[in-house]
């Protein structure tokens, strides 16, 4: 008997014993911490670490329920069946109605917004498709604090944040990633800006921007922030098919994208786009052509993951440069319209007359490019992610990358709009022009004529490695993070550009012959340089590469459980080398007939035996000092002060500095900025506002649209809000504000604003789910206030405000129809002008970027 109560007694106490453990990961694969685990129907209630890791103890062998639920996801209830040492790992999906609360970006380790010390925006897939955007940076001007100029189509767009100018285009002070590695070591790079290279696709989880923070210290040429897009790792199952069209314009797009476990521990995610088309503005052409594959695989151990991702992207999509544009008034007051024969909401440069830009490539051989790739970025990347946690609080997290990466740039830009009678005068007095393809005197109603440069830059290697090594030690309340990031950068491109005479239409614009006074020929088929004479012939060649090593460590102190320090310090050592060449005249028979006609008199090509060595070296320290007071579990406040710098790339080349000796060089500009934030939560939504000052020291860089170099300081402070409130469980609304007050601090314009840069940017985005939640109703009101076409300060561009809105009806399960439209009430909104200054109470012709007008789209999908 007593045997018998003994064992009896064993039993019970093991069947006691048991444990429930696991990790809770978002979409991505990224842990979660903070997040509420409970048992159902028992006091049992934890959360999960800064790990994402729960464990419950002496459980009993049966079957329990437990649920998981956190401000940002769906909550999740299953059944485990609990046997011994159990194992069950959860999966949560992002709710679309609230702020998705945890964030990897700008961090060392996954950590909950209210505990971090930083300003961050996230948008999943069903937020970003809320605001109807038609390219990737239009997803930008939904993050308060970030100016994205997306007029240019879907890539070449100007990104700012916080009135940090933008002085040489591209996002200069602010980092594009994939999966937490820069797309490109430096965002301004012409021609080849980071934006170019990265396309938004069912691929992607979701998108993360933090500003200022410590973005500065976890990333090289980032000081301004980082847009990291994440990517889905097939954790959760499941996939999306869909089609879309234009109704009112010609584009054609499926997306597809599946992600599932195909054994034990191991998942995979699958997926791209490919699209065709004119796209949004009438360019005559199929402009939009090309697409994505993506595809990664994720081995989960014990005690950590590896995950192997390929990307492969050949896209083609029109380059928008500005346009003509007709302003009357004064500088102050202007009015700003379309010209007659050409709205500047539909209208492009690009044409069926002009379908190739011809001349002599970097090796001197004849070379011939189609006008309808447009931005063309080419781009076979492989990488890894791996991280695991080791003995006695250590972890170890390895990201490496290698992209090769090429393609082109080609779009027609105009020099100048002007009168026919004074773009002929400009070739002589008495000279004449004529239709290229029939010969018949020029007679456009409206008169006017542009001088098109063909920006015809070739991509000849833009590869790059990037590698991101940490490894974290946590000791009780302290945690130390040592890195290493080591990168390699090529920047190898050809500057080919000509000259053309093209009339100024909307719809296909013929190009324009020019003759002299005694009827003799300037020009052939309105081509009238194989060059740019006007802009003193900018052919160039450059093969440089950026060689990047940059250790930083990185401290975060728990103080008390309300109270928490992060602090880190980075150096980044640069080493440049390689050459470039200017262009030399030749005369060329370019078109093989056998005689030299004018402009084959004077052909600019690359100059390759008076190539410019560069071998130097640049280094800079950045630094990042945050706290976050936690006044209760939903409400905290924080302060951070950090400074970063931006090295330059191409834009110094050519400058007559000495490039052998890193001291004469200004290959750095600075950026510092401090930032005080209050965050909220409600049990509906939330409110996060930041104040923020930025200074900003500039050593000047090289903007080819205006053909010269920018140089200036200047500082900036403001106000960043972002909130999101459920009115009720069918109406969600959205919204951002961010007011700025930025001015120039150095040189002739001390004083000014800097141009483009308004004081007021805006969002509001409703949605509203009828019929059962089954369909769904949102619009987007994005706007801002008036700003300056120039640092000059003279002439204004108006504010406005672009309404986007969308419809989605649930046919049937997973089946859904979505209508989506941009712009739409058509509104003319001009993001940049070439023009400084107008002519009062007359009609001016200025080259400015306006927002496209309306467009409207459908869209089958397909979720399962």
């Amino acid at each position: 008997m007593g045997l018998l109560i003994a064992l009896l007694l064993v039993n019970i106490s093991f069947s006691q014993n048991s444990i429930l453990s696991g990790v809770v990961t978002d979409a991505s694969g990224s842990p979660i911490p903070g997040v509420n685990i409970t048992i159902k129907n028992t006091p049992k209630a934890i959360a999960t670490d800064f790990d994402g890791k729960y464990t419950f103890t002496n459980l009993k062998n049966e079957t329990v329920v437990i649920i998981a639920s956190y401000m940002g996801f769906k909550t999740v209830e299953m059944n485990v069946k609990i046997n011994g040492n159990t194992v069950q790992n959860i999966s949560l999906a992002d709710d679309a109605n609230v702020l998705d609360d945890v964030v990897v970006t700008g961090v060392v380790n996954p950590k909950a917004k209210i505990k971090s010390s930083v300003s961050i925006t996230s948008l999943d897939t069903e937020q970003i498709t809320q605001s109807a955007p038609r390219s990737t940076a239009e997803i930008f001007r939904t993050v308060p604090g970030i100016r994205s100029e997306s007029s240019g189509g879907e890539g070449n767009s100007n990104i700012s944040v916080r009135g940090v100018p933008i002085s040489s285009g591209g996002s200069k002070y602010l980092q594009i990633q994939e999966d937490g590695l820069p797309v490109l070591l430096f965002g301004d790079i012409a021609f080849a800006t980071a934006d170019i290279f990265t396309r938004f696709d069912g691929n992607i989880a979701k998108i993360e921007a933090i500003r200022g923070g410590s973005a500065s210290t976890l990333s090289s040429n980032s000081p301004g922030g980082i847009i990291n897009f994440i990517s889905k790792t097939g954790k959760t199952e499941g996939g999306n098919i869909s089609t879309s069209f234009g109704l009112d314009y010609n584009n054609f797009r499926t997306d597809l994208d599946y992600g599932t476990q195909i054994g034990k521990d191991l998942y995979f995610h699958v997926g791209g786009f490919y699209r065709a088309g004119e796209g949004i503005r009438k360019t005559g052409l199929t402009s939009n052509n090309g697409g994505q594959f993506k595809f990664n695989i994720t081995k989960e151990f014990e005690n950590g993951s590896v995950t192997v991702y390929t990307k492969f992207l050949n896209d083609r999509a029109a380059a928008y440069m500005p346009m003509p544009v007709a302003v009357s008034g004064t500088n102050d007051n202007p009015n700003w319209g379309s010209i007659s024969g050409f709205d500047a909401k539909n209208g492009a440069l690009q044409s069926i007359y002009l379908n190739h830009n011809v001349g002599l490539g970097a090796d001197g051989s004849l070379r011939r490019q189609k006008v309808a790739d447009g931005m063309n970025p080419i781009s076979k990347s492989i990488g890894v992610n791996a991280k695991f946690d080791l003995e006695n609080g250590w972890k170890i997290t390895e990201s490496g990358r290698y992209s090769a990466n090429s393609g082109g740039f080609i779009s027609p830009f105009p020099a100048e709009v002007g009168t026919a009678a004074s773009i002929a005068n400009s070739f002589g007095t008495g000279a004449t022009l004529s239709y290229a393809d029939n010969g018949a005197a020029f007679n456009n109603p409206n008169g006017l004529v542009s001088r098109i440069h063909m920006f015809d830059s070739q991509l000849n290697d833009m590869s790059n490695f990037m590698n991101d090594l940490r490894i974290t030690k946590k000791f009780d309340k302290i945690g130390i993070t040592a890195g290493y990031f080591k990168s390699i950068q090529n920047i190898s491109m050809s500057w080919l550009w000509n000259s053309y005479l093209q009339e100024v239409s909307d719809n296909n614009p013929r190009l324009i012959n020019v003759s002299n006074v005694s009827g003799n020929l300037l020009s052939e088929n309105g081509l009238y340089a194989y060059g740019t004479p006007a802009w003193g012939n900018l052919a160039r060649n450059y093969d440089t590469q950026y060689n990047t090593s940059a250790p930083y460590i990185n401290i975060s102190v728990d103080a008390t459980d309300n109270l928490s320090f992060e602090g880190g310090v980075r150096y980044d050592k640069g080493k440049v080398s390689g050459s470039f060449a200017g262009g030399t005249s030749t005369e060329y028979d370019i078109n093989n007939d056998g005689v030299i006609s004018v402009p084959e008199q004077n052909v600019f090509a690359i100059n390759t035996t008076a190539e410019t060595p560069v071998n130097y070296d640049y280094d800079y320290v950045s630094y990042t000092i945050g706290a976050n007071y936690l006044l209760t579990s939903r409400q905290s406040v924080f302060a951070r002060l950090s400074k970063g710098a931006s090295a330059k790339a191409d834009r110094i080349l050519f400058s007559g500095l000495d490039y052998l000796d890193g001291d004469k060089i200004n290959s750095l500009d600075f950026l510092t900025q401090a930032e005080l934030g209050y965050k909220q939560k409600f049990n509906a939504g939330y409110v996060y506002a930041t104040v923020f000052h930025s200074k900003t020291d500039e050593e000047g860089g090289f903007e080819a649209t205006s053909n010269n170099i920018i140089k200036n300081n200047y500082r900036s402070y403001g106000l960043e809000l972002e909130t999101a409130y459920n009115v009720n469980k069918d109406l969600n609304v959205r919204g951002g504000l961010t007011y700025t007050k930025a001015e120039i601090t150095s040189g002739s314009t001390n004083g000014n604003e800097p141009r483009r840069q308004p004081k007021l940017m805006y969002n509001f985005i409703p949605t509203y789910k009828f019929l059962n939640n089954k369909n769904t109703l949102g619009l987007s009101f994005i706007g801002q206030t008036k700003a300056f076409t120039q640092d000059s300060n003279e002439l204004v561009m108006d504010g406005f405000v672009i309404v986007n809105g969308f419809v989605e009806v649930g046919i049937t399960k997973g089946l859904s129809l979505n209508v989506s439209g941009n712009n739409l009430f058509n509104t003319l909104a001009i993001t940049e002008a070439e023009e400084g200054s107008i002519t009062a109470n007359t009609v001016n012709y200025v080259r400015a970027r306006p927002m496209p007008g309306r467009s409207i789209s459908m869209t089958l999908a397909y979720q399962f």
